[in-house]
């Protein structure tokens, strides 16, 4: 019988498991989960946190229960701290006993995630100072953000988590700051064009704050309580600090095993999910993904990336032939009163990448002006100077935006040309469009 070890039990990793297991019966499945919760989806973290809803269990896709039904063994509170490539094993420790002990595999799956970054700052052990990766991130976090006297909350970094703490502060009424180290929010995502109506956004709001280009240096504290942040502009008052610097790939302890990996430690894995190791596959935050329009192994890590990819090695430790054919990086975000999709590439990645592009910028609407609901809706589309296939798009407004993004993913996926996506046959009625969709227009737009 053949026994794979899985390290790491949430998406991509259990997703694996489940459907390993279903193909076939007969695998010996054992799960190492270093905490006592599986199977859950951090996405809902910052909505929990500004209490869009109560119960943190929501965030559980899968019982325990379930997985042990289908005859998969799950360790939770077990971490593996090493692992011996020659003796296919690993060193796995009882993180309530202490005990350590090896187990042996005839493939080893890695799912172990990644971890928030803290970054370099003075007294950043401060009570009231937190992450919002894990969990546990979220239970702490939010209960603190429901006491009335955390009125001033700073959050520190304006990529997609920094952002949606925004939208869970705001939620509950609280004073926010956000402290950028760069001269825009989500870099490297979105362009410029789409980032300033973010910014447009997030300053018009009572009681929200943009610092961008500043970096923090220090926190202040009070009788071990944050009280302030200090940066090289300024000081803030602060009740709440969150940490949303980035995260981490936790593959430490793969150190010294001789697998590839990028610089920020992200396994390199094929389409099959395999890793540079024979018989090790990896899979989700803790690894890369090939991208498309790049071709080449990047670092994104998004839940439907590991969900797919944890799929695709599923299957193929059951004996298929299973590729996973590469990402887009398709993103989506709400900011405020505001919706923003991406896919594909973006100018300053075709910039960075030497490419021959073009790039058009939409100014719209949503949907009919005599149907009540009509709100602006702004496109960005980026495609191939010479042959017209589109290699990126954005999209951003108060209604109608993100799915819309869809559409341009399929487009980009399937090879479309910008004259293809101009009379592309496209859904339309007085509530949810224009006789010609602004994708169409933009279509049109791009000479």
């Amino acid at each position: 019988m053949k026994k794979i070890i899985i390290v790491g039990g949430v998406a991509a990793g259990m997703s694996a498991a489940s459907k390993a297991k279903r193909e076939k019966k007969d695998l010996e499945i054992t799960v190492y989960e270093m905490t006592d919760i599986i199977s859950w989806g951090s996405c809902g973290l910052p909505y929990y946190v500004g209490n869009f809803y109560n119960d943190s269990q929501r965030m559980i896709a899968k019982p325990l229960e379930q997985f042990q039904k289908e005859g998969i063994t799950v360790k939770m509170k077990h971490e593996v701290i090493g692992a011996d490539i020659e003796k296919k094993e690993v060193s796995v420790k009882n993180l309530e006993t202490g005990e350590v002990f090896k187990d042996k595999y005839d493939e080893l799956i890695i799912t172990t995630g990644a971890s928030a970054v803290k970054p370099p700052i003075k007294n950043i052990d401060l009570e009231n100072v937190f992450t919002l990766k894990e969990f546990t991130d979220g239970i702490v976090l939010k209960k603190a953000m429901m006491k009335p006297e955390n009125k001033r909350v700073v959050i520190i970094g304006a990529g997609y988590i920094g952002l949606e703490a925004v939208e869970a502060a705001v939620n509950l009424k609280k004073e926010v700051r956000i402290i950028q180290l760069g001269d825009r929010v989500i870099p490297g995502s979105f362009d410029k064009e789409i980032t300033d109506i973010m910014e447009a956004e997030l300053r018009g709001h009572e009681g929200v704050s943009l610092n961008l280009n500043e970096a923090v240096s220090e926190f202040e504290g009070k009788d071990g309580k944050i009280s302030g942040v200090k940066t090289n502009k300024g000081s803030y008052p602060a009740d709440i600090v969150i940490l949303a610097t980035g995260v981490r790939p936790n593959t430490k302890f793969l150190e010294g095993t001789g697998i590839e990996t990028l610089k920020n430690g992200a396994i390199v894995i094929d389409g099959r999910g395999r890793s540079s190791i024979k018989g090790i596959y990896a899979a989700g935050d803790c690894a890369t993904v090939y991208h498309k329009i790049k071709k080449e192994n990047v670092y994104i890590p998004l839940a439907t990336t590991s969900n797919k990819i944890g799929r695709v090695v599923g299957e193929n430790l059951a004996g298929k032939d299973r590729e996973f054919k590469g990402t887009l990086g398709s993103a989506a975000i709400k900011v405020l009163n505001l919706e923003a999709g991406r896919t594909g590439i973006s100018s300053d990645e075709a910039e960075k990448m030497g490419i021959n592009y073009k790039s058009v910028f939409v100014e719209d609407k949503n949907q009919t002006s005599y149907y009540p609901g009509q709100e602006d809706l702004y496109v960005k589309l980026i495609y191939d100077a010479d042959t017209k296939k589109i290699l990126g798009g954005q999209l951003i407004g108060k209604k109608g935006a993100v799915l819309r993004v869809d559409v341009l993913a399929v487009a980009i996926d399937k090879g479309m040309t910008t004259d293809e996506l101009a009379y592309l046959d496209l859904c339309y009625a007085p509530p949810f469009s224009l006789t010609w969709d602004p994708l169409n227009v933009a279509g049109n737009l791009a000479k």
